[in-house]
């Protein structure tokens, strides 16, 4: 069984051609996401008139065939694999990492290995004291793959049950950067809209405005701006929903740059931009988000713990890029 049914062939006109064929694809084939898209191009399962096309970001020809060739789903049993981590802190009960962009949180088809959970059991090892009778690592919050930034994981039963209620009564100190289409306005306030799973597409969550969702409250603020189109801006979260970021700033018109899932096609904000700016924004291969800063009591020494990093390479050369 496949993660999706397989989509169907798609054949380039020419008003395709040009563009980088993995925003091509994402934007006819509506089921998978740009960034689960240039994983299979990766792996060799995109042919382009039946031979692999492996390379992203290579330009649409038109008249050509693209075929998506999902691989079967295997049943995932997290194994250790010894990846690097930039370990930010570490005792008996829990580790503070910077995930970088690209790293899927737990394994699922099509990510059956390589992620946060392979890399923590081999890294914490026989620190692993048993969580739910497994010994496992215990992951109280998530980062999308795509996103970066500061994630604490528990160690112990203890850690992990004190951890969990801290983020469930809000009692966690978040904070994230992000570059956006557009200008908010005002330049701080608040997002406060229910997210759900949006009722035409369930691999998408959506602000519902009829009940049905969960209550979602972002607080953000401008930086700076660039040429009246694009924002970097902070947010901060008063309650932690999938994609919340991503969903209220679609939502309110500002789709994250990048965005593989919630910016469907060019934002009107992209043609008053310089070309330079424009082409690095439209083509940044990512969601423009990263989770700088991470606050929580300490669940054993009841110490005040804070974590910060700088945003990774691939967003501070899109910033210098834009201005």
């Amino acid at each position: 069984m496949t993660d999706t049914a397989p989509p169907a062939p798609v054949i380039a006109t020419a008003d395709d051609a040009g563009q980088r064929t993995d925003r091509f694809i994402a934007s006819a084939v509506t089921t998978l996401s740009r960034s689960r898209i240039k994983s299979l191009m990766e792996s060799g399962h995109l042919l382009r008139n039946g031979s692999p096309l492996r390379d992203p970001a290579e330009p649409v020809r038109a008249g050509m065939c693209y075929e998506i060739h999902l691989p079967p789903a295997i049943p995932a049993t997290p194994q250790g694999q010894d990846i690097g981590l930039d370990v930010l802190y570490e005792d008996r009960d829990l580790i503070v990492l910077d995930k970088p962009a690209g790293m899927v949180v737990h394994p699922a088809p099509g990510n059956e290995d390589g992620t946060l959970v392979n890399a923590l059991l081999a890294h914490c090892g026989e620190g692993l004291t048993g969580i739910g009778g497994e010994k496992r690592p215990g992951i109280v919050h998530r980062l999308d793959k795509d996103t970066s930034g500061v994630m604490v994981a528990a160690k112990t039963e203890m850690a992990h049950q004190a951890l969990s209620l801290a983020f469930a009564e809000r009692r966690i100190d978040r904070a994230y950067q992000a570059i956006c289409w557009g200008i908010p306005t005002p330049a701080s306030g608040s997002f406060d809209g229910a997210i759900g799973r949006d009722r035409r597409d369930r691999k998408r969550m959506a602000v519902i405005a009829n009940g049905g969702g969960k209550a979602a409250l972002t607080h953000y603020r401008i930086l700076d701006t660039f040429h009246g189109g694009l924002s970097h801006v902070e947010c901060r979260l008063a309650t932690g929903r999938t994609h919340q970021i991503r969903v209220h700033f679609a939502h309110a018109g500002h789709a994250l740059v990048g965005d593989p899932v919630y910016l469907r096609r060019i934002p009107a904000a992209a043609r008053g931009l310089p070309p330079d700016a424009k082409h690095a924004a439209l083509d940044f291969a990512r969601q423009a988000l990263h989770a700088r800063r991470l606050g929580f009591i300490h669940p054993r020494s009841g110490e005040q713990m804070l974590f910060e990093t700088a945003p990774p390479e691939d967003f501070r050369q899109l910033l210098d890029s834009i201005v």
